[in-house]
Formats: structure tokens, sequence, C-alpha cells
């Protein structure tokens, strides 16, 4: 599975932040062709349905947080054409350099996911695809996106769950725990994706994820399970003023 690249003060996890950066910084070269090689090319259908869960159209703002390579953010830039905008935010500068390359009509800026730099209310949705789940501080990332998103806009979750019955949980840990590991010693960052199965391991399931992000404020909090339960996609929206 992918292994978002991350925003600043995120992924401490098991290891620090300037770690985790180097780690994405290090890898993002090969990142497209091994997000592809691991999910059979599946993650682009993902990353499309959490465009059409924004809400968003022409004219719209919208803003991808821990963008990556920036695959999140395109679709999000089909959607809201002609006159609309997006921002994508990541920590990683060699992510942002392949994002920029990918999409110049896309505002590609380094970014802090736990205080993120724009004003209250300023777009119309808040994405992260692959991402929440190394945010050091999961409450304040999500509390951060639901800030910056207008009332009656919607904050948006994609991210890796673990299923809990079998046999999908059997495969789910042969190919994490074992497979995603090898694959990374033969591409020669076995680090790097050795610290995706245990990010995925530390994430909330889909219902505390829920529950995390009703915490903060959002309201209308849903969830879809997609891939036999592997992708959790989430959706909440901003409460409009009574």
């Amino acid at each position: 599975m992918t292994a978002e690249g991350v925003s600043a003060s995120r992924g401490a996890g098991t290891l620090p932040e300037d770690q985790v950066r180097a780690m994405f910084d290090r890898i993002a070269g090969l990142y497209d062709v091994m997000n592809t090689l691991m999910t059979a090319g599946l993650h682009h259908r993902w990353r499309e349905r959490a465009a059409d869960l924004a809400g968003v159209g022409p004219g719209d703002r919208v803003l991808d947080v821990a963008t990556g390579t920036g695959d999140l953010a395109i679709a999000l830039e089909r959607r809201v054409a002609p006159g609309g905008a997006v921002f994508g935010s990541d920590f990683s500068e060699a992510m942002l350099d392949l994002a920029r390359a990918k999409a110049p009509g896309i505002s590609f800026e380094r970014g802090n996911a736990l205080d993120l730099r724009y004003d209250d209310g300023a777009f119309d949705a808040a994405t992260v695809g692959f991402g929440a789940r190394n945010f050091s501080d999961l409450s304040r990332g999500l509390s951060e996106m639901a800030r910056v998103v207008r009332p009656g806009g919607r904050v948006v979750v994609l991210e890796i769950t673990t299923p809990s019955r079998p046999p999908l949980s059997w495969f789910y840990g042969l190919w994490f725990d074992r497979l995603v590991p090898l694959i990374g010693r033969a591409v020669g960052d076995a680090d790097a994706y050795s610290y995706l199965p245990s990010s995925v391991r530390r994430f909330p399931e889909a219902r505390g994820l829920a529950a995390a992000m009703a915490a903060v404020g959002l309201v209308n909090v849903k969830w879809i399970l997609t891939a036999g339960g592997i992708i959790a996609i989430h959706v909440g929206e901003v409460e409009r003023p009574s």
C-alpha cells in the first residue's frame, strides 16, 4: 500500500520527524512506481472516490494535506475547474518537486499539517490521502483541517485500515508484515517499507477514526470501506452556525 508523503510534525511514531522526512525525500523517485506496484494501480481509483466525496465543483478552493507527489490534488483540480484552485501541502521537498512537475497549475507548498498557514474557513474542502496515519498528533491534524474549511464544507480522509476477519486479515498480515518489507529491501530501502506496516498498525480502525473526526467538531461523519475492507474513506462536515 501507499506511504504518502508527510507534512511537518508528522510521523513521529517510532521515528523522529527528521528521519521520517529524510525517508520520504529518499524514496521520492520510486514512490509512484511502488504505489502502483503494491496496489495494482488501484490507488488512483481510491483517490478519485475521495475526490468525489469532497463534494467540490467549479470555482471551489481545496487543500490537500500530506499531498506527497500530488495525485489526490490532481484529481481535485479536475473537479474545481474552471475557476477553482487546489493547494497541496507537504513537508518533503523531494515529493513536492515531483508534484510540481506533474501539475504546474497547483500551488504545492511546504507546510506543517499540525499548524496550517491558512486562514480559518479559507477552503471549501480539505483532504488527506494515505497521510493521516503519520500525523504525530491525529486530533490536532484533523482539527487544523477542519479549521481551514468553511462551515458546510467537507474534510475527507483516505487511509489504510486493518481488516479483522479472516481470510482477508491473514492475507493482509502476509502482505504488509512480510511482502512489503521484502519489496523495500529489493529496491534498496528496507526502513521505508518497514515503516509503512508499523504506521498502519498504530492507526485507529474505521470506527475509531470516525470518532476522532467527530471529537474535533466534524458532523455527519460517514465512511466507506473498499478493497475488501483494507481501504477506508471518511468524510465529515464542518458544522454550520445555528
